[in-house]
């Protein structure tokens, strides 16, 4: 995923250099001016939605996060930065779903672990603190537990991490960075933030959904990395099938894929084939991985086991690099 970097480079530096100030409401305004004549520009909506969060107003906030979610659900980010404001409510169930959203778009967001771990232990504070409720009397054996938990939110308060530059009462936030082609942080340090009550920082402010990609070109080899970081996606989809974890292996493929059907109907279709089953086995061999830029082409044998059923076939897969992470956006069978 690309941003529309180039364009729209300076609306988004002022908003951020607004931002950055503290000038909330300016940012705000500069970024409504944008989105009237870019409504689906996503960088420009987080970048709003992290304003109105230091404004104090979460409603909107929320909502603004909760409508990137639905409309990028391939970015990590805005379901972080909404985690972040469920824990500044005290929703911290909320909060765990939405930072578990964010780990199955990006396993590798770390961000989102650490706010997941901080989360995890405020739902155990609120626990033990039900059950003294509940059991005064087994205070010897849950309130050194209880104790402990709060350690760890005392003196330094523990933060979920939100994008922002001041704090947003729930988190010990980053600045934004500038625009990039990819949702990593910017090589530029941020201003070291004051502590606050629970999160830290999304990283980066996301990108527009990207069109369809078309099929790529042949391919010359590729460098090491890239063709590791290829072979990994592809064996985490493998691996994803194998386990019936349906939810990763849909997050495999580009939001665009349908198989040729509509999305629905192949989420469907994927979901109740791969639930229907007691057990599969999904194991490959023989690849060979080509990658060029941003584009890459992975053909193997794949050896399909499901109850009975026991397939050996060709397989091609064509993946495009988005947002970071390789995505299949075409497969194709062969013999």
């Amino acid at each position: 995923m690309t941003f529309a970097a180039g364009a729209h480079a300076d609306e988004y530096a002022d908003v951020d250099r607004l931002f950055s100030a503290g000038q909330w409401a300016e940012a705000v305004q500069k970024a409504d001016q944008f989105l009237a004549t870019h409504p689906r520009d996503a960088r420009m909506r987080f970048l709003k939605g992290l304003a109105v969060a230091e404004q104090g107003r979460s409603v909107e906030a929320t909502a603004i996060f909760v409508k990137l979610t639905e409309d990028f659900p391939e970015l990590p980010e805005p379901y972080n930065n909404l985690a972040v404001l469920y824990s500044k409510q005290g929703q911290y169930d909320q909060a765990r779903r939405a930072l578990e959203s964010a780990i199955r778009t990006n396993p590798s967001y770390a961000t989102a672990y650490e706010n997941l771990g901080d989360v995890y232990a405020k739902l155990a504070s609120q626990a033990y603190s039900k059950a003294l409720q509940v059991d005064g009397n087994n205070t010897a054996k849950v309130g050194p537990k209880l104790a402990m938990i709060r350690d760890l939110f005392t003196p330094k308060a523990s933060a979920l991490a939100v994008a922002s530059t001041k704090p947003v009462t729930t988190g010990k936030p980053s600045a934004p960075p500038a625009p990039a082609p990819s949702l990593t942080p910017s090589p530029t340090p941020a201003p070291a933030p004051a502590p606050a009550t629970v999160a830290k920082a999304a990283p980066t402010p996301p990108a527009a959904r990207p069109a369809p990609a078309a099929p790529p070109a042949p391919v010359a080899p590729a460098s090491g990395n890239a063709e590791q970081e290829v072979q990994a996606a592809v064996q985490a989809w493998a691996s994803a099938w194998s386990r019936k974890d349906v939810e990763a292996y849909i997050g495999a493929y580009t939001p665009s894929f349908t198989g040729g059907k509509s999305r629905k109907t192949w989420e469907a279709e994927r979901r109740a084939r791969i639930e229907g089953k007691r057990s599969i086995s999904v194991a490959l061999s023989a690849v060979e991985t080509r990658v060029q830029g941003d584009k890459a082409v992975v053909q193997f044998r794949q050896q399909y086991n499901a109850d009975t059923l026991k397939v050996s076939s060709r397989k091609t897969l064509e993946l495009v690099k988005v947002s970071g992470r390789w995505l299949i956006q075409k497969e194709s069978t062969g013999s």
